[in-house]
Formats: structure tokens, C-alpha cells, sequence
């Protein structure tokens, strides 16, 4: 009888297990998970998995990285040398290795995207490129938009720091042309006054528009050159100098022929707001901020993949301890020394404003003591 009965379970298992002939493509049913292409739910086998929403990954690469490419992640458990906790809630987890994401960008050349990949270190998907001359392999932000066999390429490289002395003779050239520009404006003046009297006033007229049109299309001539010799292709990194007014860009950096530090998590952008062939330019931060920036640092046209990051949901306590992070204790819940907010009786925390265990405001109140001298305008705050 309890043989009769294991066959006819096994059989059953074997029915759910069987693949299924879609067209030309073979389907493996398994009746757990649902993936519609931009999120993985399952079925409620569990509590924890009633909530759980995952980000889909059907589109990305399914083995492993290229071993070169990363290095191993050692833990510390949130201790300093001398073994005490200086981070708290850190500890555990599934071992991982970092990938190490290119955000420099100084290899020029077309290069190929190998394939999509899941990175357990960032928010964000990475992208393997390969140099299609010599043949080198790299990670790169995988931005929106961008697929396995696209090209993208990188022209940090043209855009060399120049030295001192470039930089002096670069200005003594451009004071000569403004002095000969200027001298050159000043006789087609005295020739228009010397021909008022004539009938000359629809020509002096239109060419005063016309000398008016140059002038103030001076300073848009370097960048439509600069644009003209850019591809302004998804996934392309060049100084911002070289990018258009009002596109969207991403992997900006802080520092001229830096590595790129802002704009990098997933579903994150940023626009150009004004750039020049010198100077800072203006971006516009996702929040409302408002900034300057080296033109020579490096930005990266497109938004960051992955959007549905924010709106995931892990379902449960044990999918956090996985990922390194321990329980977060009240409070209230501690005692008088422990916490600002511990000891009493009940609930109360003494009648005090919000406040981390060290005593700082942790609800609204300022800790920023020097405004950032780059800052134009602050992001709004509540």
C-alpha cells in the first residue's frame, strides 16, 4: 500500500516536472515562480515568500563573473582593528566576490557588450565590454536601453590633461584672436560711420544682427564641435564639455579626468545643465540639487538600469541576514546607559527628540555645519 502510494506521488512530481512544448521552444515547469520580465513573485509556500518581490532577471547573464575581473570581499563584522564594533547591524552573510566596475573609462576605441550581469555588490545591473582591438575585457554600469552587441566607446582618452605651458600658450593664442577680433569690429565701425550718410541703413543694420549672431554663438562653437566629433550613443563616456546641453547623463565624476562618483545607483540620472570648453559646469541632481562640476570630469550618456530596484520587497528577516545585515534593536527597548531613549517604565522615551545612541538629531535636525562652496542650490528639504 505505501509503495503504491509513493509511485503515484512520484508520478505527480514527474507530471509538474515534465517540460512542455511551446512552439519550438522547451518550457521547464516548475509552478512556483511567476516572471512577467520586470518582477519575480512566488507562490506563498511560506509566509516569507507571500510579500517577496523580487527584480527580474531573466535578460542577464546566468553563470558567473570573469574571475580576473573580481577580487574577494573580506569581512570585517562591523569591527575596527582593536575588535570593536564601529559599525553596528553588520555581520554574516553569503560569501561574495567584488566585481571591479571601470569608472575611469581611459581605453578609447570602439568596444563590444559581451552580455548583462547581476552584481550582488551594487543596485545596479554591470555590463562586460570588450575591446574590439586588443581584445580586453572590462565592467562597466549597464545603463538603460543598453543590449548584448551593442558598441560603445569612450573618449576620456582624447581629452589628455594638458600641462602648464599648453595651457599658457592656448591663452596667448586665444588673447591674440580676441585682440584681432576686436580690432577688426572697431574698423567695420568707423567704415559704417563714415558711409552714415548714404543710403546704408538696411545694410548697417543687418550687419550689426549679423555681427551680433557671431558674437554670441562664440561660446557654442567648441561645444557643437566637441558634440560633432562624440557619438552620442547610450553607454558612451566622454567630459562633460563634450555633451550636450540638457542630456541626461549618468557616472559623473567630481574631479577633472577622475573616476566617476555620483549618479551611479540603480535608476539614478542626472541633467547637464550648462557646460563651456573651461570652467564648471551646472548639473541637476535626481533630488533638485543643484551643482558645479569640472567640465574635464567624465559623464556617461544615458539613466542607470534597473529602475525597479526601490520598489522590491525581500519578504523576510532571513533574506536581510544573507545579504550581511543583523538585527536592529529600539531604543526604547534598551536600557538608560545603552540609549538616549532607554530606561523608563513602558514605552516612553523621556520626552526627548529623536536622537541616535551618540546624541545626534536622527529626524530632521541639522548636522551639516559648512555649506558645500559647490552647491548652487540646495535639494528641498521637509
Amino acid at each position: 500500500m505505501f509503495r503504491l502510494a509513493l509511485q503515484r506521488v512520484s508520478a505527480a512530481v514527474g507530471s509538474k516536472l515534465r517540460p512542455i512544448s511551446v512552439g519550438q521552444q522547451q518550457v521547464r515547469f516548475m509552478g512556483n515562480t511567476i516572471d512577467d520580465g520586470q518582477f519575480k513573485t512566488w507562490k506563498p509556500l511560506a509566509p516569507t515568500l507571500r510579500q517577496r518581490r523580487m527584480t527580474s532577471r531573466k535578460h542577464l547573464h546566468k553563470g558567473g563573473p570573469i574571475r580576473e575581473l573580481t577580487v574577494a570581499k573580506r569581512r570585517t563584522g562591523g569591527r575596527n582593528n582593536t575588535g570593536r564594533i564601529t559599525c553596528r547591524h553588520r555581520g554574516g552573510g553569503a560569501k561574495r566576490r567584488i566585481r571591479l566596475v571601470d569608472f575611469r573609462r581611459k581605453e578609447t576605441g570602439p568596444q563590444q557588450v559581451i552580455r548583462l550581469e547581476y552584481d550582488p555588490g551594487r543596485s545596479a545591473h554591470i555590463a562586460l565590454i570588450k575591446h574590439m582591438e586588443t581584445g580586453k575585457l572590462s565592467y562597466i554600469l549597464a545603463p538603460v536601453g543598453l543590449k548584448p552587441g551593442a558598441i560603445v566607446q569612450s573618449f576620456m582618452g582624447e581629452a589628455k590633461p594638458k600641462s602648464a605651458a599648453q595651457i599658457k600658450e592656448e591663452e596667448a593664442a586665444a588673447a591674440e584672436a580676441l585682440a584681432a577680433e576686436a580690432e577688426a569690429k572697431s574698423q567695420f565701425e568707423e567704415g559704417l560711420a563714415k558711409d552714415a550718410d548714404t543710403d546704408a541703413y538696411g545694410k548697417e543694420e543687418t550687419n550689426e544682427v549679423e555681427g551680433a549672431q557671431e558674437y554670441t554663438s562664440e561660446g557654442l562653437k567648441h561645444q557643437a564641435a566637441s558634440s560633432s566629433r562624440a557619438s552620442l550613443v547610450v553607454g558612451n563616456c566622454m567630459p562633460l564639455k563634450m555633451v550636450p546641453i540638457g542630456t541626461i547623463i549618468h557616472n559623473i565624476g567630481l574631479h577633472p579626468y577622475g573616476r566617476a562618483q555620483l549618479a551611479r545607483s540603480a535608476g539614478a540620472s542626472v541633467q547637464l545643465l550648462y557646460t563651456a570648453p573651461t570652467g564648471l559646469a551646472q548639473i541637476k541632481m535626481m533630488s533638485g540639487e543643484i551643482r558645479r562640476v569640472p567640465v574635464e570630469a567624465c559623464a556617461t550618456l544615458g539613466r542607470v538600469s534597473n529602475a525597479n530596484h526601490k520598489n522590491q520587497k525581500l519578504g523576510g528577516a532571513g533574506a536581510r541576514r544573507r545579504r550581511g545585515w543583523r538585527p536592529t534593536v529600539r531604543g526604547t527597548a534598551m536600557n538608560t546607559h545603552d540609549h538616549p531613549h532607554g530606561g523608563g517604565r513602558g514605552k516612553s522615551k523621556g520626552n526627548k527628540h529623536p536622537r541616535s545612541p551618540w546624541g545626534k538629531p536622527a529626524k530632521g535636525g541639522k548636522t551639516r555645519r559648512k555649506p558645500n562652496p559647490m552647491v548652487v542650490r540646495a535639494r528641498p528639504r521637509r
